[in-house]
């Protein structure tokens, strides 16, 4: 294995379960396999900088752990608990995370683009600056998160706000309707509603018309998403990692 891949592989800190920490003992030393850690628990585990492309997480408790720029690219996260965690600068560009736990998760200048987002619980979950370009906020909850200076375009925001959302900075476009709840009954906000509702509290988006929103195939593989203006970047080293560069292997996914 060569040291870039190694260090890609490198688990900062183990999950405390013996099952997740073997797991994971286990595909670091083998350099060709997937991650597959669907239903463990790797509460507290610190997997900053690691290439978990394609990775199976499905129903993974990550519950406050850390994955800051880690590479999560096409990972399928349905129903993972990310509640807590820490995925600051993470690629999560058409990853799917169906239904998952991202309450109080951090998420800064992660790049979500064409990530799919349905159901997902991401209540005072922090986006600031992060791309959201073509992402699927379906039926999410998004009260109290704060997208200050996030990016969208072309992003469904069908999603769950309140007074507590944070939207200074936010720029782009992007299809409603969301529902708005707030100190009375709840109200969908669609169109120029929603986009004097985002834009009164200093965002600079446009409300597109939903019925002009593109389709998002998951099966499609290419590396930029021109629908959506994404183009799927490695993620930044952690603090104090050692700067590396794609394998071959990684730069032709």
């Amino acid at each position: 294995m060569s040291a870039t891949a190694d260090s890609r592989r490198r688990v900062r800190v183990a999950p405390a379960g013996p099952e997740a920490a073997a797991v994971l003992r286990s595909w670091a030393q083998q350099g060709d396999s997937l991650l597959d850690v669907a239903e463990l628990d790797l509460s507290h585990a610190d997997l900053s900088g690691l290439d978990l492309a394609v990775g199976l997480l499905t129903g993974t408790v990550l519950r406050g752990a850390r994955l800051v720029g880690t590479d999560l690219y096409r990972a399928h996260m349905e129903g993972a608990v990310l509640e807590g965690a820490d995925l600051s600068r993470a690629c999560l560009t058409k990853a799917i995370l169906d239904e998952a736990d991202l309450r109080g998760a951090v998420l800064a200048e992660a790049n979500l683009g064409s990530a799919e987002l349905y159901g997902v619980d991401a209540r005072a979950a922090s986006f600031r600056g992060a791309r959201l370009n073509g992402a699927s906020f379906l039926d999410a909850r998004l009260e109290g998160a704060d997208l200050t200076g996030a990016s969208v375009r072309e992003t469904s925001l069908k999603a769950v706000l309140d007074d507590r959302t944070r939207v200074e900075g936010l720029t782009g476009s992007a299809f409603g309707p969301a529902r708005l709840e707030d100190d009375g009954p709840p109200r969908e906000l669609a169109g120029p509603a929603l986009e004097e509702w985002l834009n009164n509290r200093g965002a600079a988006v446009q409300v597109l018309n939903s019925r002009t929103a593109p389709r998002t195939d998951s099966r499609t593989d290419s590396r930029t998403d021109r629908s959506a203006g994404n183009v799927r970047n490695r993620p930044f080293p952690p603090a104090g990692a050692p700067s590396t560069t794609p394998t071959s292997t990684s730069s032709a996914r």
